[in-house]
């Protein structure tokens, strides 16, 4: 099947058809839910409140954290040279899990309100403290970029014992607030200050801008060197941007799972090209599936929503074992 997409579609046909299917699905998605808006969309005053008001933020959101969470994801995977890669896997995502979990049951052991902006900041902080004691360790110990994996699970794993022990203490209103946080929802991020995004898209455009650095890194460390890459001012940049579309991302939709991990893997073996290619078409499969899994996030329960990164992980996970066994070169 991958096979037959690779020859069917030339590199230059891979962007417009994917950018076709985002605005097939964001149209789709938005036009369905709960309130279904017919053709031509926002009749009445209700059905314009719930398209320009409900619906179109939070698609936008998807849109834009599925995107970078994919880039993000590609970049460590680049830079790493493991497939593994992933920024829940090194660290960061338990770290902005950790602190913000820290700040909700302070706040609410000491009865001080927490407001929207809060949690996010506590989780964006949890982020970037992550990253820099993972650059300081490296740094300080003099480790190769090899090891920043492992270094990363290693405290990854320390971060989610902390998170463990804070949800034993909490108290079951606070636990079931902080579990479906935990597990991603995009309904938090509608209440979020728009000042978060246009640092988010200009790092996000960075990343895209410097795409060539990866099809350097791609070759590996001595070609990348022999053609005058700065390797080590290329990695902590990288690595920074990293960290901050994904404290960004978990702050304003918590831990969403799978998206950094496995569109870059599919987009690889559907368009059999480099890194420069397969970077900005992993950020629009990572917008499409973010907008489909919160479509079926909102629309699956009669009452509520499901959390969306239970729903990305529902299906990310059997997926990429499928890739996994059917192919060996993932």
């Amino acid at each position: 099947m991958t096979a037959f997409f690779s020859t069917a579609f030339s590199s230059r046909m891979w962007i417009p058809l994917l950018l076709v299917l985002l605005v097939i699905s964001l149209l789709l998605t938005l036009s369905q839910g709960a309130v279904t808006l017919d053709w031509p969309w926002a009749q009445s005053d209700f059905e314009r409140q719930v398209l320009w008001q409900l619906r179109w933020p939070r698609a936008c959101m998807a849109m834009l954290l599925g995107a970078g969470l994919a880039a993000s994801g590609c970049v460590l995977q680049t830079l790493m040279q493991n497939a593994l890669a992933e920024p829940g896997l090194i660290g960061i995502s338990s770290g902005s899990s950790l602190l913000a979990v820290a700040t909700l049951v302070a706040c609410r052991a000491m009865g001080v309100p927490l407001a929207a902006w809060g949690l996010s900041l506590a989780a964006f902080s949890g982020a970037m403290l992550m990253t820099v004691l993972l650059l300081g360790l490296l740094r300080h110990y003099r480790l190769d970029i090899s090891r920043l994996l492992l270094l990363g699970v290693a405290l990854g794993i320390c971060a989610s014992a902390a998170t463990t022990w804070l949800l034993f203490m909490a108290n079951d209103g606070t636990l079931r607030e902080i579990l479906f946080w935990m597990m991603g929802s995009l309904a938090y991020g509608q209440s979020r200050p728009l000042f978060w995004w246009l640092p988010y898209l200009l790092v996000l455009a960075w990343l895209m801008w410097r795409r060539d650095w990866l099809a350097q890194l791609q070759l590996g460390e001595q070609h990348a060197h022999l053609l005058g890459l700065d390797l080590k001012r290329v990695r902590w940049q990288l690595i920074l941007a990293v960290a901050f579309l994904t404290g960004v991302a978990v702050a304003l939709a918590g831990a969403i799972g799978f998206v950094g991990l496995l569109l870059p893997h599919l987009m690889r073996l559907l368009t059999r090209q480099g890194v420069a290619l397969v970077l900005p078409t992993a950020a629009l499969g990572g917008a499409i599936t973010l907008l489909w899994a919160d479509w079926l996030a909102r629309s699956l329960p009669q009452a509520g929503e499901l959390p969306v990164g239970m729903v990305t992980a529902s299906f990310g996970a059997p997926l990429l074992v499928l890739m996994l066994v059917r192919r060996q070169d993932v």
